[in-house]
């Protein structure tokens, strides 16, 4: 008689928060990342970095390339159908500044935040 193994249930981490935002500030660039945490896997990403988005920017490291990076992302996310996010935020960093902008420009464009 072969015993069949126990059905556990699915992990609880996928379904609480499966996607993180996760931002980078260099002294020329802005970067912010959602990263679907049980894969692994990068689901938007937006960059003052990025060819595309140069020549609309002025500055590609101020509060307002932040802003706007945060928008671009937003809108990438809406149309991933990705309507909520959590904020994973470095020890260093704080609801300030940047940071403040990409969160605020990301919960304006239509993603709640968990």
């Amino acid at each position: 008689m072969v015993i069949p193994p126990p059905v556990r249930p699915p992990r609880i981490s996928e379904f609480l928060k499966p996607y993180v935002l996760k931002m980078h500030f260099t002294n020329k660039y802005v970067h912010a990342q959602v990263v679907h945490a049980p894969t692994a896997t990068v689901a938007a990403s937006a960059s003052s970095q990025e060819h595309a988005l140069r020549p609309t920017m002025e500055i590609t490291r101020d509060v307002a390339a932040a802003a706007m990076i945060g928008k671009i992302l937003g809108e990438r996310l809406l149309f991933k159908n990705i309507p909520a996010v959590s904020v994973s935020l470095k020890r260093e960093q704080r609801y300030h500044g940047k940071v403040k902008a990409v969160i605020d420009s990301l919960r304006d464009a239509g993603i709640k935040l968990l």
